[in-house]
């Protein structure tokens, strides 16, 4: 099993997250690129650390969209929306090649990441994107979404990812986080969900119900209050029961 975390997340004198200890639990990171968050110094940074410690490095690209931390849907034309993200992988892809690895994979952001779950037209627009850059590079998302659907069509390498901290609908999609009880946040309820995710067993979804969620990768978010010791539970709880922990795509210095 892979766990992943979002990374390079501050921009100029306002920091956030931990980049730093989350890169000695995780095994991929996802970089932002400069369109959601991050700036020259918080990616760079975060690329040589993950490079250093042999963590896979993916660019996780997003709208235009700073002021919004990239959450707020944005109706980008498909072009311009492709264009947005080989600016986005390309940016991270030289840092990448200063630090001696290489990008990966790519993993949308916020609002991007929900809306390509259904809206055909910017999912289309994203695999172009990622195909006309390197058609060699691993796309990640949600299992069932548009997303991996049509990149999977398109001949890139797919994977699904699981939420370690977020509700799921009865669907499989994740609760708005407008929604109370979007976030979770107790360490051992979700090392314990994240457990049950890896063995391949049905989860509760916010309703209650039973709800199956096959994933190659968990993400336990960067941003979110206590997310190292959250990461760092999740580890411990998945070495402890025997479940191998390496990136899900072949990466790295």
């Amino acid at each position: 099993m892979d766990l992943n975390a979002d990374l390079a997340e501050g921009f100029g004198r306002w920091e956030l997250g931990d980049d730093e200890a989350l890169l000695d639990v995780v095994t991929s990171a996802n970089v932002a690129c400069g369109f959601h968050a991050g700036d020259s110094v918080v990616i760079r940074a975060a690329v040589t650390r993950a490079a250093e410690r042999g963590v896979a490095v993916g660019a996780q690209v997003g709208y235009r969209d700073l002021a919004g931390f990239g959450r707020r849907f944005i109706d980008v034309p498909p072009r311009e929306l492709t264009d947005d993200v080989i600016y986005q992988i390309g940016a991270l892809a030289g840092f990448a090649r200063v630090a001696g690895t290489e990008v990966a994979y790519v993993k949308p952001h916020g609002a991007l990441y929900n809306a390509i779950v259904h809206h055909a037209e910017q999912a289309a627009a994203v695999v172009e994107a990622v195909r006309a850059f390197d058609p060699g590079l691993a796309v990640l998302g949600l299992p069932g979404s548009e997303w991996l659907s049509q990149a999977e069509r398109a001949g890139l390498r797919t994977f699904r990812e699981a939420f370690a901290d977020r509700a799921y609908t009865p669907e499989g999609t994740l609760v708005s986080r407008r929604e109370p009880g979007a976030v979770l946040h107790d360490p051992e309820e979700i090392a314990q969900r994240c457990l049950t995710l890896a063995a391949g067993e049905p989860i509760r979804a916010v309703d209650g119900s039973e709800i199956q969620v096959r994933a190659d990768s968990i993400c336990v978010h960067g941003d979110s209050p206590g997310a190292v010791a959250i990461a760092q539970a999740v580890r411990d709880r998945l070495s402890g029961a025997g479940v191998v922990l390496r990136p899900f795509v072949a990466g790295g210095s």
